[in-house]
């Protein structure tokens, strides 16, 4: 039988042409820490069940790595629609979007589903885990795969296989039941024993590991407030009648699209003025507005037009950089790595900053200290700064929500806000499009239009830029007044042909072209808008791809 020469941590073994990745895996399973459930062969991602073809280089994956957990979490929502079809004939279930550290999912029926269902849908996922059924992969003609989902009415798969690239699709089948899934699965459900399911009205949380503790089932943690702005999103999304990727394709294909950015946009718009007018209604409370969300989230837009907002409303807004008070660079503190931590709350100098905050409150005049990036040092400039009760003052940063930023405020003087992108347009409706991609295209094109960063350097930082905000934004998110979701439903299909280049310029033998081929992949299902006439200047999406009147 013929070899192959296969190079693994750095030690060269020989296999048999056509031996399975799982084979390999389970020699090297004692080097990681939690289940490998992929592989790479030679910077390509690939299922355990892929067979060996040439001499290559491969490692492996387990649940420590972005790439493993969602494998896990795709492979486990297909076990748990299953589950919901079997106990709930007739049902349709919605993969909608995270929530708590967990998959927010509802279950269409006859009738609301209640906490005895969720109970049943969780006993039977444990069978099925526990029988170890494979899933089966299978490539078939487009055509083919549309016959499969049209005879059991998954008309949003349908509507999507019509703007998919390529002709061949890949259909997984976990015993009776057949599926498209965009992405990889683990070779069968007996890799899938760590999960739980929460009951949260109207839908369930499916909950697994994450990467930070890859052996432990994540902790539920409700989020009202988020809860509420994903499902305001969903009720837009299906007024405007685009809650899926193909109803998004077909209304650009019908030239339809300025109709719908206009609407869109004056969204927006009423959103920011309805804030506004909440904190006119609270002088007191709104002292002091503090915006804080992740990156790419569009804050310093958000900010800048509910300025305006709060003008109309005859106040006069002033706004400070949380930058200018730095600590001097070698007061810095240090991550796990001994690098300057330059996120962390305490690389800046909280105690000047909450005294400037209580002066200018009071009425006094502070002199506003200047942060020197070439030499690293606080400087002063003589930048004075006094204000009256109807001058609130606005600071946007990642820490905003955090109290110990504004810990000598009283909180009847600071109005909170959330800012984030939650778009609720799936691919279809057992693949969503993460809130994380939808940021990740944002700074890939921003970055390259306004910091010259090939996306290559964008995606190296992700992970970083990710770290940060677990930290620093996330736990703090419901202790916000009000969200504000930046999402623009049309924006992928605006993104793409700026983004596209930018990503097929990625090496293939550099690690970032995994995370490029994945979202290029995602990318291919969108109709492009070529035309950006109808967008605004005033557009939060305008910080992205340019052409903002807010920034400049």
């Amino acid at each position: 039988m013929s070899k192959v020469k296969v190079k693994i941590m750095n030690e060269e073994r020989e296999y048999n042409v056509g031996t399975k990745l799982i084979d390999i895996s389970r020699e090297y399973q004692k080097f990681y820490k939690s289940p490998i459930v992929l592989g790479v062969i030679d910077n390509q991602l690939r299922e355990l069940n892929y067979q060996l073809e040439k001499d290559c280089n491969l490692e492996f994956i387990d649940l420590s790595c972005e790439d493993g957990i969602r494998t896990y979490m795709r492979s486990l929502s297909f076990v748990f629609i299953r589950a919901c079809e079997e106990m709930l004939s007739g049902c349709k279930v919605t993969v909608e979007h995270s929530l708590g550290k967990g998959l927010y999912c509802e279950i269409h029926y006859d009738r609301p589903i209640n906490e005895v269902d969720v109970e049943k849908i969780q006993s039977r996922m444990r069978e099925i885990i526990e029988e170890d059924v494979p899933f089966e992969k299978k490539k078939l003609p487009i055509e083919e795969a549309i016959k499969i989902f049209e005879s059991c009415e998954k008309d949003a798969k349908v509507n999507l296989f019509k703007y998919k690239e390529s002709k061949i699709v890949s259909i997984y089948k976990c015993g009776w039941i057949k599926n498209y899934f965009y992405g990889y699965m683990v070779p069968s459900t007996g890799y899938l024993k760590l999960f739980d399911l929460k009951y949260y009205k109207p839908g369930v949380v499916i909950l697994g590991p994450k990467k930070e503790h890859p052996n432990e089932i994540s902790k539920f943690e409700p989020q009202p407030k988020l809860a509420g702005i994903y499902k305001e999103a969903e009720e837009w999304a299906k007024i405007m009648k685009v809650d899926k990727v193909a109803s998004l394709n077909d209304l650009i294909e019908r030239g339809e699209y300025p109709s719908l950015i206009r609407t869109v946009e004056a969204l927006h718009e009423k959103k920011i003025s309805q804030i506004a007018d909440m904190i006119v209604q609270n002088k007191e409370k709104g002292r002091l507005i503090l915006i804080a969300g992740p990156s790419s989230s569009g804050k310093t837009s958000f900010a800048q037009r509910l300025s305006i907002q709060l003008r109309v409303n005859k106040l006069s807004p002033v706004s400070i950089s949380l930058d200018d008070y730095f600590v001097n660079r070698e007061d810095t503190p240090k991550d796990e790595d001994g690098n300057y931590d330059f996120e962390s709350i305490y690389a800046i100098d909280l105690e000047l900053f909450n005294e400037h905050l209580e002066k200018l409150i009071l009425g006094y005049e502070i002199e506003i200290p200047f942060f020197n990036f070439k030499t690293g040092k606080r400087e002063y400039i003589g930048k004075k700064l006094k204000v009256t009760e109807e001058q609130p003052i606005i600071i946007e940063g990642i820490h905003g929500l955090n109290d110990l930023l504004t810990k000598s405020i009283p909180d009847g003087n600071k109005f909170k806000i959330y800012v984030s992108a939650l778009t609720q347009l799936n691919l279809d409706e057992h693949n969503r499009i993460p809130t994380t991609d939808l940021r990740l295209i944002r700074r890939i094109v921003r970055d390259h239009q306004f910091r010259g960063h090939s996306a290559v350097k964008t995606i190296q930082m992700w992970p970083l830029v990710r770290r940060g905000e677990e930290r620093n934004i996330f736990p703090y998110q419901e202790e916000a007044d009000v969200m504000f979701n930046s999402a623009c439903v049309y924006e992928l299909a605006v993104l793409k042909k700026y983004a596209e280049p930018l990503l097929k310029e990625i090496d293939k033998n550099v690690k970032e072209y995994r995370e490029a081929k994945r979202l290029l992949k995602f990318l291919q299902y969108f109709v492009p808008i070529k035309e950006e006439i109808d967008i605004p200047p005033t557009s939060i999406l305008r910080e992205f791809i340019g052409g903002s009147r807010l920034l400049h």
